[in-house]
């Protein structure tokens, strides 16, 4: 009997610990991504995973339009998580967590094509037994979005004309037209003066319109 009664009570703390959990769950949900962060701060790691949960497709659209290659772009999605929880306690509310969050993302982004962009060149001047430059044909491992199932044509139109504009326009109009960010926060994660973002995101607009024509659905200023 004494068993019984000991098997309810522990049933019963289990139900009010699962009902105070759901709770707390809930609660954070409405919360904003500031104050998430606040309580990822003071130790609440639930905060932390509701923010990853939030932002994960965005910036994995992000980094993919920027980069084009989706392995590495999970790679540097679960870095830049890394790195905010890592920094956790740098991060200051005169910011907004998103602007905080793609400044982390952008560099990392602006960090792996420079280093792609080295790698090529140094594979393209290569040097032979007499010492002199050739050119080496090299194979194209860029990412196809066409041989994964989920994608569609109309997406892989979309990647390949990304991939002929230049880096700097194609990071400011996937930020303003794809991610719908503010022309400020776009200035804040680039370190950019907003005249050069919106020149830039004009120039960028203008090759993808032509490269795309009724393709791709830019956005009204």
């Amino acid at each position: 009997m004494a068993k019984d009664k000991a098997e309810v009570v522990t049933q019963k703390t289990a139900s009010k610990e699962r009902t105070a959990h759901n709770s707390q769950h809930e609660a954070l949900q409405e919360m904003s991504d500031e104050d998430l962060m606040s309580q990822f701060q003071a130790g609440t790691v639930e905060a932390f995973n509701i923010l990853v949960e939030r932002y994960s497709d965005r910036l994995m659209q992000y980094l993919y339009r920027f980069l084009g290659d989706m392995k590495r772009c999970e790679d540097l999605l679960q870095e830049t998580f890394l790195r905010v929880h890592r920094n956790r306690h740098s991060y200051r509310r005169i910011a907004k967590f998103s602007t905080w969050l793609y400044t982390i993302a952008g560099n990392l982004a602006r960090s792996e094509y420079r280093k792609r962009k080295r790698r090529r060149m140094q594979s393209i001047q290569s040097v032979n037994r007499d010492n002199e430059e050739y050119e080496m044909e090299i194979p194209d491992e860029s990412f196809s979005p066409d041989k994964h199932a989920e994608s569609t044509i109309q997406d892989k139109y979309i990647q390949d004309a990304m991939n002929e504009i230049p880096p700097a326009f194609r990071e400011v109009v996937v930020l303003r037209d794809i991610q719908q960010l503010a022309y400020d926060e776009i200035a804040e994660i680039t370190g950019l003066p907003m005249g050069t973002v919106k020149s830039r995101i004009n120039r960028g607009r203008t090759k993808l319109q032509a490269l795309l024509e009724d393709v791709y659905p830019f956005q009204d200023e």
